[in-house]
């Protein structure tokens, strides 16, 4: 019997809450994640390379607050959203 979509995502959460658990430290295990995300950042605010580091790193996590930003947002409507279904 394949496992219905429920099932699916509450063993991913175990899967992950059981791999976090065995990590000492967090910073430092997402840390090239980060630093791999803001890299594309980079390159996406500066395709060709000419602004100075310091002004393409700048506008890099201007972009990840942007970004961050627009996840926030969709993660409140989709909550309003779920709450206004259980309402109705």
């Amino acid at each position: 019997m394949a496992a219905t979509s429920s099932e699916k995502s509450l063993q991913a959460r175990a899967a992950v809450t059981t791999r976090w658990a065995k990590v000492t430290d967090r910073e430092a295990e997402t840390a090239p994640a980060r630093k791999g995300f803001l890299a594309k950042l980079e390159r996406e605010v500066d395709p060709e390379g000419v602004l100075p580091p310091e002004v393409r790193h700048q506008r890099a996590v201007e972009l990840r607050k942007a970004h961050l930003l627009r996840a926030a947002l969709k993660s409140a409507q989709v909550r309003r959203q779920r709450r206004e279904a259980v309402q109705s």
